[in-house]
């Protein structure tokens, strides 16, 4: 998988945008260590997910690409995958909730993609997408379980390794786990001693259960604020690799999470949705404690403007 992130990389260099790294001399002083967050906020479609998704529609032959491609997420892989389609010329379909957020599901219109919506109370994305793809020619890229969109999230991680090689630990937000498991595996190829710890919101700790039990534990739809998390379980692909090269799958509450969105918006200055606060929540709840150079990856930075107002507005920044 290391050398499918390496060509991802080169897939991506002069597309994808090489994100910054900023940090926070406070924030060090606060935590006793050094952090690093790797601003994937500020890629293209404001999230990480525009690296996988244009490594798998790259590789598609002209063929397929006439044929078009279909999708489902509750918007960030939508806007990702529904932007490079219209970059390459390559028709999109994407399978989104009627719930997901309005900014990711506006963004993903207006790259020209065509948006089914279901209600994810009483359907799957799953089921919703086969019902279309059947007797149809489109192909199937899944927001995390394919080979191609882990490598292409992997190359996050890969850059920050590049400009930090001596991370003592990273922290990454962990959903259906592409992003976390394309990273775990640059991460320890690169620096074998450094931790890797997934972080995801405890209203949807499926990639935690399943971590500890060695099996895959699902829960469907699952009430957080972290629209980014709300898949219902690991996949086949990315389970695996996040049990070989992950060190653990950390929990973080909901007003954790919101407290962290606050603390970058007034103190670091940056627009962070909920499911990129994860890592810096599990540090300001003291569920790690950080020691030496720590790396955060910040997944993502759409949120509609009534979430932030009612995150930033529901109480005070702690510290």
């Amino acid at each position: 998988m290391f050398e499918q992130i390496k060509s991802a990389s080169k897939r991506l260099n002069g597309v994808a945008h090489h994100t910054p790294v900023h940090t926070s001399n406070s924030l060090n002083q606060k935590l006793g260590a050094e952090i690093f967050f790797k601003c994937e906020n500020f890629q293209r479609v404001g999230a990480f997910k525009f690296r996988g998704a244009y490594n798998s529609i790259v590789q598609l032959n002209d063929k397929q690409k006439s044929q078009g491609v279909i999708a489902y997420s509750s918007g960030n892989h939508a806007q990702a995958i529904a932007c490079v389609g219209k970059m390459l010329g390559v028709p999109t379909t994407i399978v989104m909730p009627t719930n997901a957020p309005k900014v990711k599901l506006a963004a993903t219109k207006s790259y020209g993609a065509r948006v089914v919506e279901y209600d994810p109370f009483t359907q799957t994305r799953e089921d919703v997408a086969a019902e279309i793809l059947e007797g149809s020619q489109l192909h199937l890229i899944p927001p995390f379980d394919h080979p191609h969109v882990i490598a292409g999230q992997g190359t996050a991680a890969l850059e920050l390794m590049d400009t930090h090689p001596d991370l003592n630990m990273v922290l990454i937000p962990c959903g259906g786990g592409g992003l976390l498991s394309g990273s775990s595996v640059a991460i320890k190829h690169l620096n074998e001693r450094c931790k890797v710890y997934g972080v995801e919101p405890e209203l949807a700790n499926d990639a935690s259960l399943s971590f500890k039990s060695g099996k895959i534990v699902s829960k469907p739809n699952p009430p957080t604020i972290a629209d980014g998390t709300r898949t219902a379980s690991l996949g086949e692909l990315t389970f695996p690799l996040i049990q070989t090269h992950v060190d653990d799958i950390l929990e973080v509450s909901e007003e954790a999470i919101m407290e962290a969105v606050r603390h970058l918006f007034y103190r670091m200055k940056l627009v962070v949705e909920p499911s990129g606060a994860l890592g810096l929540a599990a540090l300001l709840s003291n569920n790690l404690k950080p020691s030496g150079k720590v790396g955060i990856i910040i997944s993502g930075g759409n949120i509609d403007s009534e979430t932030l107002c009612q995150i930033l507005n529901q109480s005070p920044l702690m510290s």
